[in-house]
């Protein structure tokens, strides 16, 4: 890869060559008083076609052990146990979302004004 230096002028003047050049995958270094301040450079082309699928099948190899439980000192970590609790409040607690409410919605009646008791809108 060929980098071209060239002043804001010159690539004003000849810009179409400059484009042909980094065509063809140069880097021009646009300078401003010899001092670099900007870089043009080709655009990635993009996909035309998806990535094909399972290009690396057969190159990861993942071991039997990796299903295994994993030991007790490393699942403490992820699961502190406070030993000073009992064993029957470290259990969560059962959550039943399926069941009826004590009370169905809209049967409480809400209370009222002492102003506005027996006066009618």
């Amino acid at each position: 890869m060929v980098m071209i230096k060239a002043n804001v002028f010159e690539v004003k003047a000849r810009l179409s060559h400059y484009l042909g050049a980094v065509e063809r995958g140069e880097v021009v270094v646009i300078c401003k008083r010899n001092r670099p301040v900007a870089e043009l450079r080709a655009i990635a082309v993009e996909r035309s076609a998806p990535r094909p699928v399972g290009g690396a099948a057969g190159t990861v190899v993942i071991p039997a052990a990796f299903f295994d439980p994993l030991p007790d000192d490393v699942l403490k970590t992820f699961y502190p146990v406070d030993e000073a609790v009992p064993l029957r409040r470290r259990q969560a607690p059962v959550v039943r979302v399926a069941e009826r409410p004590e009370k169905p919605f809209g049967t409480t009646r809400r209370a009222t004004s002492a102003t506005t008791r027996g006066k009618r809108r």
